[in-house]
C-alpha cells in the first residue's frame, strides 16, 4: 500500500464526502465525485455559482473521506488549486465520466471549472481487520504529522494500558511499546496510566 493505491481507492470508491470551510468559518459537508485520479494528484470540478466552488476560493483547503464495501476506509485532506486550461480539463472529465453529460448536457458543461488536489495526507483504515489497520502517507509537497499516543521511559511496566486496550496493540516491554499501525487513537490507555508515562506523539 502506498499513496498511489490510497488515491486509486479514493477513485474507485469515487462518491465521497467533501468538506469545507465557509468565508464565516461554518463547515459545510457534501457528495463530490473524484473524476480523475493520476500519478499524487486527484481532479474533481463543481460549477461556479455554488457554494462549494466560493468555499474552494476562499478556503482552499478540504478534508475527504470515503468508505468502501470493504470497510476500508481512504481520508485526505488537502489543499486546492484551480486548473489552467479549463475546457481541456472539463471535455477530459466528460470524456473519462460520461453520466456527467445527462447533468450538463452541450455546452452546459463549461460552467464548471476543474480542480485539483496535489498536495496533502492520506490515511488508509481498514476496519475489517482483527485488529484494525491503519497507514498514513503524505504526497506532494506536503508533511506527514505524527498522530495517536506513545508510551515513554516513565513506563513501570504494570500492564494497565495493555489491558484497557480495545485492540491490543500493545506490547509489552521496557517500555511497553504500541503498535501504531493498530492503534485506534481512542485514548484509553492515555487516560489509565497511572504515571502518566503515556504522550500524544507530535507534541
Amino acid at each position: 500500500m502506498n499513496e498511489q493505491d490510497c488515491l486509486q481507492m479514493r477513485r474507485e470508491i469515487k462518491d465521497v464526502s467533501f468538506a469545507t470551510v465557509d468565508e464565516n468559518g461554518m463547515p459545510h459537508s457534501r457528495i463530490i465525485d473524484v473524476m480523475i485520479v493520476e500519478e499524487n494528484r486527484l481532479v474533481f470540478c463543481t460549477g461556479r455559482g455554488k457554494d462549494f466552488y466560493r468555499q474552494l476560493t476562499v478556503h482552499p483547503q478540504v478534508a475527504i473521506s470515503g468508505l468502501n464495501r470493504n470497510w476500508q476506509m481512504i481520508r485526505l485532506t488537502g489543499a486546492v488549486k484551480k486548473l489552467t486550461e479549463q475546457k481541456k480539463w472539463i471535455d477530459r472529465i466528460f470524456e473519462e465520466n460520461p453520466s456527467m453529460n445527462d447533468v450538463y448536457p452541450g455546452e452546459s458543461r463549461y460552467i464548471l471549472d476543474p480542480f485539483a488536489i496535489e498536495s496533502g495526507n492520506l490515511e488508509f483504515f481498514d476496519l475489517s481487520t482483527n485488529p484494525i489497520y491503519r497507514q498514513s502517507f503524505s504526497f506532494g509537497e506536503s508533511s506527514l504529522p505524527e498522530k495517536g499516543f506513545r508510551i515513554t521511559e516513565r513506563c513501570i511496566g504494570c500492564g494497565k494500558c495493555r489491558r484497557n486496550c480495545p485492540q491490543q496493540s500493545i506490547d509489552a516491554g521496557k517500555p511497553f511499546v504500541i503498535r501504531q499501525e493498530n492503534c485506534l487513537h481512542c485514548g484509553l490507555c492515555f487516560e489509565n496510566c497511572p504515571v502518566q508515562a503515556i504522550v500524544r506523539r507530535g507534541e
